[in-house]
């Protein structure tokens, strides 16, 4: 681990170099990518840093130790020299998250799909308060968000819904809520005052470019057709829709948000890459289940992940036994308790899985 960390603090200081340079600084491409490469290296270099200072701190505090003779210096020395010990054991396990294999996913932008599943009306009312969550937790991150598609119904909620999250590290905080979320409450429309229980399911796909799925133009029908909705000043009254339909796979995308129809398109083919990318994704996390261990819960689209308790205010995430009683907030786009906590849980197994492998 440490010739690693040598190679890359070593790497660090040529970049800086690098960066100084005139004919660096005119090419805007290479000057960029020693920009990203250098944001990706300062964490693990400060920490480095810190480190060997800390070991130089010990080394210093041990040999004062051998030589003083005052009992109030020597008790300092000893607090000085169990704090140096202490604060290397943190930066060592810092050191080993941080050069962790990163999610090459994890800079993208992401895509979205929230589906109502079981429950009928009040499953889409959840979907479209899920919407309004991510909405929320977005806005909270300053990213940028732009819906692709919603199908409504008429009492405010969603059947469906696609949108865009566009921010530095979307994905690599995003992913984690990607599965079933289960919501138990009183339905508005229940006069017996019975709890229900009701399914959606989420779906976090990166961002994905031409270059990395490939999409053959006679395996896709595209129909341009008039916006559809419940009306409002949000409604196309032009032929601005786009819908796709690609052969191979079955899968339909639609999209008419926007006045141009141009732009309908671009935003459908966004939609459909992304589905396909992920598609992919997933048959290789099938092919590597036992491999991926590491992966909090299993990663399956139809695995249940969270409960939204209403009656007892309580949300539950159940792949790392987390339970927090504070339902308003989170409906409110603050989960940013949960997804520390599946990041750290992620993180624990997979710096379990290398010591096991090591």
């Amino acid at each position: 681990m440490f010739d690693r960390l040598e190679d890359l603090l070593i790497r660090f200081e040529e970049i800086m170099g690098e960066l100084g340079e005139p004919t660096v600084t005119n090419n805007q491409t290479r000057f960029r990518a020693l920009m990203k490469e250098q944001s990706d290296l300062t964490p693990i270099v400060e920490a480095y840093k810190e480190y060997k200072k800390c070991k130089q701190d010990i080394e210093d505090s041990i040999s004062m130790l051998e030589e003083e003779n005052d009992e109030d210096m020597r008790e300092m020395l000893k607090e000085e020299l169990s704090a140096s010990k202490n604060r290397v054991e943190e930066l060592e396990q810092e050191l080993k998250i941080l050069l962790l294999p990163k999610d090459p996913n994890d800079d993208k932008d992401v895509i979205v799909e929230i589906r109502a599943g079981a429950g009928g009306d009040e499953a889409a009312l959840f979907a479209a308060e899920m919407y309004r969550l991510y909405v929320h937790y977005a806005e909270s991150q300053r990213w940028k968000v732009e819906t692709l598609n919603v199908d409504e119904i008429g009492i405010g909620g969603m059947k469906e819904v696609n949108f865009m999250i566009s921010g530095q590290g979307a994905y690599s905080k995003l992913k984690y809520e990607s599965g079933v979320h289960r919501v138990q409450r009183v339905p508005e429309t229940e006069s017996g005052g019975r709890i229900h229980t009701s399914t959606i399911t989420v779906a976090v796909m990166p961002e994905v470019e031409d270059v990395d799925v490939v999409i053959d133009e006679k395996d896709i029908r595209i129909d341009v057709m008039r916006a559809s909705g419940n009306g409002g000043q949000c409604v196309n009254t032009t032929d601005s829709a786009v819908r796709l339909t690609h052969y191979p796979t079955g899968i339909v995308v639609y999209s008419q948000t926007e006045k141009s129809q141009l732009q309908n398109k671009e935003k459908a083919f966004a939609l459909l890459r992304a589905k396909l990318y992920d598609i992919e994704q997933q048959k290789a996390h099938d092919a590597e289940a036992e491999l991926r261990r590491s992966q909090i819960g299993t990663g399956d689209r139809s695995e249940k992940i969270r409960t939204y308790n209403f009656p007892q205010g309580r949300v539950t995430d159940h792949r790392i036994n987390l339970t927090l009683y504070k339902l308003d907030k989170i409906m409110d786009g603050d989960i940013q308790e949960i997804l520390d906590a599946c990041i750290a849980a992620d993180q624990a197994a997979k710096l379990s899985r290398l010591n096991t492998e090591s």
